[in-house]
């Protein structure tokens, strides 16, 4: 995706008491790898008292790679179908009905020939032999099988369903997503964040947002003093929800247009500047004795532990 024109870094006047940042294309550079700068980035917000959150379309079996790869965040994974600790285990998980993901199929299929489907489960993945094995993330590589929608669905009853991924080989990407959305309707959650033709289904109400905030509330945290950063489609609702969103310089025009602020480039580092920003001026109010955002909390000094 082409990037943007270099617009003036805008930081809050007020430091946010959450940073949310999604991953591909965001907080991880083009290839994939976490920078030395964002590292160093991420971890003075979290010294500073700023937790971070990492909200991922990717799936819950890349979660401990994540954590090892970025260190102790919390994660909201597979678009906010679930959530994991910074130990990586499993606080909270939204799967799709059965017979809804059933019927979700037939209906695509019905009205869009041509279409194949992958079934994400919580720690396996399985597709259609006609599903584009170049969409799988490295994680997914070897999936647990093949064979039609149907039989994934019910090979392992009770196996909970989190996301269903279905492909169109013709459609154009947007058409696709439009098209797929209207069939789903509100029987299901409905994205996109590939340039494939590539449509996501969620359970109903599923989003990043949704699982952002309300595990944020738990710590007494609005969404006015959350900052999101995204850029793609995928991360719309979060970045219309929160106080502050920035889209990425790289990001969709759809996302571009929403959100508030927009930050450098994921290749040049674009969420490690707003954040070093945020930690400078965080340092600086608390040198003039100001007392520091976290103090609201109550109990620990840390905010930190309150997400142990």
């Amino acid at each position: 995706m082409a990037t943007a024109p270099t617009v003036p870094l805008v930081v809050p006047l007020v430091t946010p008491k959450l940073i949310a940042a999604n991953l591909d294309g965001t907080l991880l550079r083009s290839d994939g790898t976490l920078s030395d700068r964002t590292r160093a980035a991420l971890a003075a917000a979290k010294q500073a008292g700023i937790p971070v959150v990492l909200v991922t379309d990717r799936p819950p079996r890349s979660v401990p790679e994540l954590l090892a790869t970025l260190g102790p965040h919390f994660v909201i994974a597979a678009n906010g179908a679930a959530v994991y600790a910074p130990d990586g285990t499993r606080a909270h998980m939204s799967p799709i009905r059965p017979l809804a993901a059933t019927g979700l199929i037939t209906r695509v299929r019905r009205a869009l020939p041509g279409a194949a489907f992958a079934v994400e489960y919580e720690t396996s993945f399985g597709h259609e032999p006609a599903y584009p094995t170049r969409s799988f993330a490295k994680e997914a590589a070897q999936p647990v099988g093949t064979g039609t929608a149907g039989e994934l669905l019910t090979r392992i009853p009770g196996r909970p369903v989190l996301k269903i991924l279905a492909y169109h080989p013709t459609l154009p990407s947007d058409d696709f997503y439009e098209q797929a959305r209207r069939i789903a309707g509100s029987n299901a959650q409905t994205t996109f964040s590939t340039g494939l033709s590539l449509v996501e289904f969620s359970a109903p109400r599923v989003t990043k947002v949704t699982a952002l905030l309300t595990w944020s509330s738990r710590l007494g945290i609005r969404s006015s003093e959350i900052a999101a950063f995204g850029d793609t489609p995928n991360d719309l609702p979060m970045l219309t929800a929160v106080g502050h969103s920035y889209a990425m310089a790289n990001a969709h025009p759809d996302v571009l247009r929403a959100a508030h602020h927009r930050a450098p480039a994921n290749d040049e580092d674009g969420v490690a500047q707003v954040l070093e920003r945020f930690v400078d001026s965080l340092v600086r109010r608390s040198s003039r004795h100001i007392p520091p955002v976290w103090t609201v909390w109550g109990g620990s000094d840390d905010p930190a532990d309150a997400l142990d």
